[in-house]
């Protein structure tokens, strides 16, 4: 028994040591990953623009006075864990754009987070991709200040019943059908988005106005049905109304006086 329980050990450290499990951690990350190319809009009016897609998101983060930067993700719970990024780039403040090869650029990656080391005392913008998915999208605040966050092409916030933005953006704008929330000054430790789409608003829209018709047409049934069975109960003398007769007007029934 205890030699099977050393084989098992042995077993266990060979396998966390060949990078199959993640008792030692996460592992590196893929390079290959780390030198996929993306196409970034690097506004530099902003200290972060995230542009929300389908299955992904693209953040893009000033850097100034920093030399590195901290991403992770945060589940409904609260825990945090390692942020897996692609396509990670760098722009120089005089425009030279470099990619996770160039040695600028190096990433570690730990349980909770994945940090992303960037040239010292540069003004620059980091930008990587990172998956998502579903209609809500929260994300840490890795950078706070001024920020732009552009939602999936159709989608919208303002119906309050299908959508919710928290903290509240000061302004929005829909452009090439993409609406964009602006925040003139981030503050908050996270920045949640819950959207729809325009087609859900029109399908939300026909059921709802189909349900009004349903009402409207069951209470007319019903009401129809009442009316009838009024007017059969009037017909065969069973409604009879009893408001004007008065026993004590005749004197008492015969036999009584």
């Amino acid at each position: 028994m205890r030699r099977r329980g050393l084989v098992l050990g042995v077993v266990l450290v060979l396998a966390a040591l060949s990078g199959c499990t993640t008792l030692l951690g996460p592992g590196e990350p893929d390079p290959a990953q780390l030198n996929e190319s993306a196409n970034y809009t690097w506004d530099t009016s902003v200290n972060a623009s995230i542009t929300v897609e389908k299955n992904s998101f693209a953040g893009v983060y000033s850097i100034e006075n920093r030399s590195e930067l901290q991403v992770y993700r945060s589940d409904a719970l609260g825990q945090e864990s390692h942020l897996e990024i692609s396509a990670l780039q760098y722009r120089y403040p005089n425009g030279t754009v470099v990619n996770a090869s160039s040695s600028a650029l190096s990433v570690d990656q730990t349980r909770e987070r994945t940090i992303i080391d960037v040239p010292n005392e540069t003004a620059g913008y980091v930008a990587f991709t990172a998956p998502r998915q579903g209609k809500l999208f929260t994300t840490p605040v890795f950078v706070g200040g001024p920020t732009n966050l552009t939602l999936p092409p159709g989608a919208r916030v303002g119906v309050p019943l299908l959508s919710q933005v928290s903290p509240p953006a000061d302004d929005r704008s829909v452009t090439a059908n993409r609406m964009t929330l602006v925040y003139e000054n981030v503050t908050s430790q996270s920045v949640s988005v819950r959207y729809y789409l325009q087609r859900d608003l029109l399908i939300f829209g026909s059921i709802f106005g189909g349900a009004i018709v349903i009402g409207i047409g069951g209470t007319v049934y019903y009401w129809r049905q009442i009316q009838a069975l009024k007017r059969r109960r009037e017909e065969t003398a069973i409604d009879i109304d009893t408001e004007d007769d008065d026993f004590g007007d005749d004197g008492p029934p015969p036999g009584m006086q």
